[in-house]
């Protein structure tokens, strides 16, 4: 599912599974390859059990088969089970750098 090189930076999506309601503000969701619980805030009342939900994030970390991804918390997924959604471009200057002391 990872399209594209993904590098630190870009804009990865991931997508979760609702398990159930914690409260009328917050959902229990299951992240694939993530052996960990998480929650998240949902507004809308109508997010049913089996909903899948895509949660957004930046990439901070690459190691060989994994991804770190800033969901909050920091979440480490599979390779396999991101999306790439934007790559991270850096800012341009609009003014060339000059020497202050002359």
């Amino acid at each position: 599912m990872a399209t594209g090189k993904i590098g630190v930076g870009d804009l990865v999506a991931v997508t979760a599974t609702v398990r159930w309601r914690i409260n009328p503000g917050h959902v229990s969701v299951a992240i694939p390859s993530y052996n960990f619980p998480y929650s998240i805030r949902d507004s809308s009342k109508m997010t049913m059990r089996g909903q899948q939900v895509e949660l957004t994030g930046e990439v901070t970390r690459i190691d060989n088969e994994t991804v770190t991804i800033a969901l909050g918390p920091l979440v480490t997924v599979a390779l396999d089970k991101v999306r790439l959604v934007d790559k991270y471009r850096p800012p341009t200057r609009k003014k060339p750098l000059r020497d202050l002391v002359d």
